[in-house]
């Protein structure tokens, strides 16, 4: 691979000498096999931990309820960024943001733990289907509040 098609900086940013950085993040294990966990892009770093939202998501995905999430990280003033779950229910399906986050909570480091619950009709998505989650992100996003005026 020479480069991106007209983007000589994303270019640069992704070389390092003849090495292509994806943004994949991955593991190997004692056989030497890959396997990719997530996007840095995607990563989200709360209270100085890393976090991965496809961990999650497909955590929540096992739930019968949910039809299709996202895990994003949004801004918080006290960790850095705040782990957050956008969740469409399945037609006809309630979603109890108390019980989704105990059944987490029984799976996940607490840090992993969503802090905030969203329940939307829609993701947005590529044309190709993948979820957009920039786009979510801004549309989600909430200012941060003045100081001494959270909770």
């Amino acid at each position: 691979m020479k480069g991106y098609h007209n983007k000589p900086q994303e270019t640069q940013a992704a070389f390092r000498g003849e090495w292509f950085r994806s943004g994949d993040i991955g593991t190997m294990d004692e056989d030497g096999y890959l396997y990719i966990v997530d996007r840095l892009k995607d990563m989200i770093i709360t209270g100085g931990e890393n976090v991965y939202p496809r961990e999650i998501e497909e955590i929540l995905f096992q739930r019968p309820e949910v039809q299709e999430c996202a895990v994003i990280g949004l801004p918080d003033r006290e960790w850095g960024e705040r782990v957050t779950a956008v969740i469409i229910p399945k037609p006809g399906q309630v979603l109890d943001a108390g019980k989704i986050k105990a059944y987490l909570k029984g799976r996940l480091s607490a840090f992993k733990v969503p802090k905030e619950y969203l329940m939307v009709k829609e993701l947005p998505k590529s044309p190709t289907g993948k979820i957009l989650k920039r786009e979510l992100r801004k549309s989600v996003s909430l200012p941060l509040l003045k100081p001494g005026k959270d909770k």
